[in-house]
């Protein structure tokens, strides 16, 4: 039963709920889309501002397990999609259509990640995977009247639900061998050797949720759901519902002993192996920025698999720092196109060559997307490197010598056409360009936010002691 401490525990996802139905009646009542933008943005920080109530908590809610992975990856969720509203806002502005549900979908995937990220029952992973999952189909298809857009969604929907099948299947053989669906159920009734039903069920599952991370080879949707969306469904996309599906493998590995099988560790080891490998090599090839972003964040979830393989202590942590990094990197990246892009114009300005000579029209402006780039590529000195001198250094402390040639293999590849787009920044600038930003882009909430973000990368880049501790605190809990 629910008590007290439950709903204190629960708050942040309460809010999250309330400010979804607050702005659903606002919408009814009257539209007006800056009202409907800080409202999502006040429920939102509000919800951030609870978390930390949430632990030590003395019971979990049914169905849910609150530690500090939970905290940790909820107060990243809860970041990232206040970047996502605040980008947004500039974003639709000229949009001919209603723009205001676009927030109600958001606060219904930002719900459904929380509950992700906190789920200790297999009911609970589909039910918030699915909450999380069903919005992002409506927005990615919002710019419906964009062919590349309409089919972003429909392309996500249908590999989305074959995803969904794949999980399901593999939930049915699990609790068809064992009779539980919590973790601690399953864990406990392990405790012999699994057997082939159980690893085919733990197969199943990792496949599933491989097409949700893009993991190779579940990946084929990635770069055109990347470069149809509209540019804030694909930062939410990039940050939000990976993270969260991330988490909730780590946390399958970490509790059922099916995963830490020698037969899955060597089925995930291959598939980091490809995934670091083949999103460098295909992103060499990328002349549209969003599609390179696409295949770069495949790349980037091969190496934090290499969390996953060593199934640790230290894979908690390692796990933090690099989603930390990764999603402050990518907001920035993914921030400087949302910008550009925006007022709403029909198509995103992804194409590369309408950056070409940024850094004279806007030199700020493309300092944010070259630090960005840097940390992307794992430069010293911005908060990429430390994210990736962790996984190095899981792999190295747990003798996984493959994983670790395939992670420097693959920055080493993707060192190539990060610097690509970094030199066509500033490049001389061409006689005409048909997309640019708007003059006081640096005084708006939008871009105060992404120069937040680059000074972010660097601080985190030259003195990351304050995260390293916040994560091992929370990974502790």
């Amino acid at each position: 039963m629910l008590t007290a401490a439950h709903l204190i525990t629960l708050l942040p996802l309460i809010l999250v709920g309330s400010t979804a139905v607050i702005a659903m009646l606002g919408i009814a009542w009257q539209r007006h889309h800056a009202v409907t933008a800080l409202v999502s943005a006040a429920g939102l920080v509000a919800a951030l501002v609870t978390l930390p109530l949430t632990i030590p908590a003395a019971s979990s809610p049914p169905l849910m397990q609150v530690d500090g992975l939970t905290v940790m990856a909820g107060a990243l969720v809860l970041v990232s999609a206040l970047v996502t509203v605040i980008l947004s806002h500039h974003y639709l502005t000229g949009y001919i259509g209603p723009r205001e549900e676009f927030y109600l979908l958001i606060l219904c995937a930002t719900a459904g990640a929380l509950g992700l990220v906190a789920s200790d029952h297999l009911a609970m992973l589909f039910i918030s995977l699915e909450l999380l999952s069903m919005p992002l189909y409506g927005m990615l298809a919002y710019s419906f009247r964009a062919e590349r857009s309409l089919e972003a969604g429909i392309k996500y929907l249908l590999l989305s639900a074959a995803a969904t099948a794949f999980l399901l299947f593999g939930m049915a053989l699990i609790y068809a061998r064992t009779g539980a669906m919590d973790l601690a159920g399953i864990a406990g009734a392990l405790v012999d050797a699994p057997d082939a039903w159980m690893l085919a069920g733990a197969a199943l599952m990792v496949v599933g949720l491989g097409f949700k991370l893009s993991v190779v080879p579940f990946h084929l949707w990635t770069p055109d759901v990347y470069q149809g969306g509209p540019a804030p469904a694909t930062i939410f996309l990039a940050t939000v519902s990976k993270l969260a599906v991330f988490v909730v493998l780590l946390r399958l590995v970490l509790a059922a002993p099916v995963f830490a099988s020698e037969w899955v560790q060597g089925l995930i080891t291959v598939l980091a192996l490809l995934t670091m490998l083949a999103g460098n090599l295909l992103a060499l090839f990328q002349a549209n920025l969003k599609r390179l972003l696409g295949y770069s964040s495949i790349a980037h979830f091969g190496y934090l698999l290499v969390a996953i393989v060593a199934g640790n202590a230290l894979a908690m942590e390692t796990t933090g720092v690099y989603l930390v990094t990764y999603l402050v990197t990518t907001l920035a990246a993914f921030g400087v196109v949302t910008l550009v892009s925006s007022p709403f114009g029909g198509e995103d300005a992804d194409g590369l060559p309408l950056y070409r000579g940024l850094f004279w029209r806007r030199p700020y402006l493309a300092a944010v997307m070259t630090i960005s780039f840097l940390s992307l590529a794992g430069i010293p000195l911005t908060a990429g490197f430390i994210g990736k001198f962790y996984v190095i250094a899981l792999g190295v402390a747990d003798a996984r010598w493959w994983l670790v040639g395939g992670v420097i293999a693959g920055s080493a590849i993707g060192l190539y056409y990060y610097l690509r787009v970094m030199v066509t920044l500033y490049l001389p600038e061409p006689g005409m360009r048909a997309r640019d930003v708007s003059n006081d882009w640096g005084s708006r909430l939008g871009g105060i936010t992404l120069i937040a973000l680059a000074v972010i990368i660097l601080v985190l880049g030259i003195y990351p002691t304050p995260m390293i501790g916040w994560v091992q605190h929370l990974a502790g809990n």
